[in-house]
């Protein structure tokens, strides 16, 4: 009598160790054969469960970047609609219900919305050329009171200077700590802001003198690499997809937007300079200008900038990188790391 007691028990330990999951083991995904390999903002997301073990569903409740969108009867799906999305990954979580339990099993998974603008080709014509010191590892240009100002990189070779057009040379120069590699600078607010690469660390300088005025701290795990403003706000670089938003009187981050053609995501999006409205940003190892929408970050315009590398002493020279705006004179001024010459170029449909 107690052996067949004894053996029930172990028969009911075996069939609940089958009905119930192992550590980490899923019963339930989602049916991703129904995802697009990319979508659109105003598409549809079909957002559907596989149950291959045909487990009793009670419900599910669904959720797309930590929101919960739909919640359902049964294995039922549920239609979500992409409005207003951020480009890049939309986060997706399921919390299955089945066979009475009371706490759900989660899934998750995601789809990627990119742009729907497909970037349209500008021209451009060269006004002038000027010399550029080839020592001048370039990382930051911008004009401010009608003068230009450049910033450079390497550990050791790092500085920001005032500069003479007409020679190259530097009119101020204000070098960086051996320990520091400068990247992108902008100047708002009467002040010069300069960030290092790797050091989680940007330097405040009077533009007039270029003396140091103060030291910040990164707001986020981030590299430093472009800057531009639209007097507002910074917007600046991390060699991602990303350009966040800085404010400038605290220094911290306040929002993000990632950079897509209708094609995907564009990379390494290096030095910057807002203009009317749009931002002109270099893409590292890229001879080209992309033109972005500050607030969606829509890329909707390139300029093709290849053909200035024949005009060079060394075409095999470092990447294109540096972009100034005159608003005097309507144009730009774009360079490469350790280029020879300095290009003022007008853009054009």
């Amino acid at each position: 009598m107690k052996y067949n007691v004894l053996a029930a028990m172990f028969l009911a330990l075996a069939m609940n160790s089958c009905d119930n999951p192992k550590p980490g083991e899923k019963f339930f995904s989602f049916d991703d054969s129904k995802f697009k390999s990319t979508y659109k903002n105003g598409e549809n997301v079909s957002l559907g469960i596989e149950n291959p073990q045909g487990k009793a569903i009670d419900s599910i409740a669904y959720f797309v970047n930590g929101k919960r969108t739909a919640s359902v009867k049964g294995g039922a799906k549920s239609e979500y609609v992409l409005t207003n999305a951020k480009f890049g990954y939309q986060n997706l979580k399921a919390i299955v219900y089945f066979e009475g339990e009371t706490i759900g099993q989660e899934i998750e998974s995601r789809v990627e919305v990119v742009s729907h603008i497909e970037p349209r080709l500008l021209n451009y014509t060269v006004v002038r050329t000027y010399p550029h010191d080839t020592v001048s590892f370039t990382e930051g240009l911008e004009f401010y009171n009608n003068s230009l100002y450049e910033s450079t990189g390497q550990n050791g070779k790092s500085y920001v200077r005032k500069v003479d057009l007409a020679t190259g040379k530097a009119l101020l120069q204000a070098d960086l700590e051996q320990q520091y590699f400068g990247e992108g600078i902008t100047i708002v607010n009467h002040q010069l802001f300069y960030l290092t690469w790797q050091s989680n660390v940007g330097f405040i300088y009077d533009p007039e003198t270029l003396k140091r005025v103060s030291t910040f701290s990164y707001d986020k795990k981030i590299e430093g690499w472009g800057m531009t403003n639209d007097g507002k706000v910074i917007y600046q670089s991390d060699g991602t997809e990303k350009i966040w938003t800085m404010d400038p009187k605290t220094q911290k981050m306040l929002d993000f937007v990632n950079v897509y053609s209708t094609s995907g995501k564009i990379k390494s999006v290096n030095e910057l300079e807002y203009v009317d409205g749009k931002i002109y940003g270099n893409i590292w190892q890229k001879d080209a200008l992309a033109v972005i929408d500050p607030k969606t970050g829509a890329v909707e315009a390139i300029v093709n900038l290849v053909n200035l590398r024949k005009e060079l002493k060394n075409p095999a020279s470092e990447v294109l990188n540096g972009i100034a705006y005159n608003k005097k004179t309507n144009t730009f001024f774009v360079t490469g790391k350790n280029w020879d010459k300095m290009f003022e170029i007008k853009i054009f449909e």
